[in-house]
């Protein structure tokens, strides 16, 4: 259980992007004299450019630049929406609550800043997410894309609205959950992270920040900017990515990784959900390190045998022995701790969840932290800059983005 200075110091931490850690990392004395910290961070150069997001790099060759064929809504712009409410904030920009001035539905509109994105080298992440929001659409469990547009400084998702809360919101207000409810939002993200698989696609970044629940209590998986494509069932990437408190050893050894990443991020989720706080946690990011490294697995005796069971092979460090690496997703469905889950009619949510948030419509905010909620709309976010203003970065920016717009066929619906 979390105690409230406990909750402080994790939230706290929790808000702090990987790039913010690694800068903090690097000027604590205690951090930088432990030998496992030191191998972290001395990162080669290209790990380093990609982690710290300081080195310089050309801007795409046209070779380079990431062309997903002809926009199929060519028409759409910011005007199109009355935007409501911030509903999230990222790096790059925020989500907004808006509706179709046209059918009156409700979208998350992602606004995506081309400046930050091009200042960071992120082009590849954002027309990444974009790729994998494209093969989303059937899927129960993963957020959809309507379809994507870009204005001289800005791209737009136009996704899903998901209003029942991040699963980080009410972990937070609850401190932990019950074995069933548990066992619930972990069988429907390990389909979700299933599906991903089936596509050669690796998540890297599952935590209770980027899981959703809809408005009837089901799990909606979002955020797709770390994603690794083309991942093939034996593949393996190196990128260090992730958040602190979630890494895999494998990722922290800088070792190549495969998909089994993402079960010992599930892994994380559930002991998570069980028990208040991911495993290994501590205050202190260099002591967390060591602990996800060289630290046995300590699970209270206050769960099931199965639940034990699948946490210490989801949480197995040498990623060769973990849960999932023969048969990937089919050995995390057949583990008895899921015995009670039909996985048809999970996947049909003909399973009732069994938490509903209750929320009476759209315009019910009260799953949104108020911190993102109190905050003004800008008044740049539904309008596109005066054309004199257009400056030779922002053409920069438009040509890094070429084919982003996008609105599926009638075929993705049906």
């Amino acid at each position: 259980m979390r105690t409230s200075s406990e909750l402080k110091a994790f939230m706290k931490q929790r808000r702090m992007g990987l790039n913010d850690f690694i800068q903090r990392l690097a000027t604590n004395s205690y951090a930088c004299k432990h030998p496992e910290v030191q191998s972290i961070l001395n990162l080669s150069p290209p790990q380093e450019a990609e982690l710290m997001n300081t080195n310089p790099s050309p801007p795409p060759s046209p070779s380079q630049q990431i062309n997903l064929g002809p926009s199929s809504n060519p028409s759409a712009k910011p005007s199109d929406f009355h935007f409501l409410k911030v509903i999230g904030k990222g790096s790059f920009g925020k989500v907004l609550l808006a509706r179709h001035r046209t059918d009156d539905q409700f979208y998350a509109v992602k606004v995506l800043q081309k400046k930050a994105i091009l200042k960071k080298k992120e082009e590849k992440h954002i027309m990444s997410e974009r790729n994998v929001l494209l093969k989303n659409v059937k899927h129960p469990f993963l957020v959809g894309l309507h379809y994507s547009f870009q204005t001289a400084d800005k791209l737009y998702f136009v996704l899903d609205y998901i209003n029942g809360g991040e699963l980080f919101y009410h972990l937070q207000r609850e401190r932990c959950f019950l074995e069933p409810r548990a066992r619930f939002y972990a069988a429907e993200i390990a389909s979700a992270l299933g599906y991903l698989h089936s596509l050669n696609i690796v998540y890297r970044d599952l935590k209770p920040e980027n899981i959703l629940l809809d408005s009837q209590g089901h799990i909606i998986l979002t955020d797709f900017g770390l994603c690794k494509e083309n991942i093939e069932p034996n593949g393996t990437t190196s990128t260090f990515c992730g958040t602190p408190e979630y890494l895999a050893p494998e990722v922290l050894h800088k070792q190549p990784y495969d998909r089994t990443v993402d079960w010992w991020c599930l892994g994380a989720v559930l002991y998570e959900m069980l028990y208040g706080l991911p495993p290994f946690y501590s205050r202190n990011t260099a002591e967390m390190y060591d602990n996800i490294l060289n630290k046995p697995l300590q699970l209270k005796p206050n769960i099931s045998n199965a639940a034990r069971h699948l946490l210490e092979g989801l949480l197995q460090k040498d990623r060769t022995k973990r849960l999932g690496c023969a048969e990937d997703f089919t050995e995390i469905k057949n583990h008895i701790f899921f015995s009670p889950i039909n996985w048809d009619e999970l996947n049909a949510k003909k399973i009732t969840p069994p938490f509903n948030p209750n929320v009476t419509g759209p315009n019910d905010l009260r799953h949104f932290d108020p911190e993102f909620t109190d905050e003004p709309v800008p008044s740049s976010i539904g309008c596109s800059p005066d054309s004199a203003l257009v400056t030779a970065s922002i053409k920069e920016a438009a040509e890094a983005f070429v084919g982003f717009s996008y609105a599926p066929s009638m075929d993705s619906y049906l």
